[in-house]
């Protein structure tokens, strides 16, 4: 039988109520939140197109290795 997170409520599911608690998918070793995370908010509005280009790719990589480090992502070893 699943076991159901939600009580049915429409208020929603949330999980860990704070960056220290600990969270992970699919068995794999828990985790606190990343912190120091590449957030990339104004990427088109940088001036060149190799700066986008550097600030996408470390903004997919951040990306990548959070959900590879919650289990979501199997991250290619």
């Amino acid at each position: 039988m699943v076991q159901q997170l939600s009580d049915g409520n429409g208020t929603g599911v949330s999980v860990g109520q704070s960056t220290t608690d600990k969270v992970s998918l699919y068995g794999v070793t828990p985790i606190v939140q990343r912190s120091g995370a590449t957030q990339a908010t104004s990427l088109v509005g940088t001036a060149s197109s190799t700066a986008v280009d550097t600030a996408l790719k470390a903004a997919v990589i951040e990306i990548m290795d959070t959900l590879t480090a919650i289990g979501v992502w199997k991250g290619s070893a």
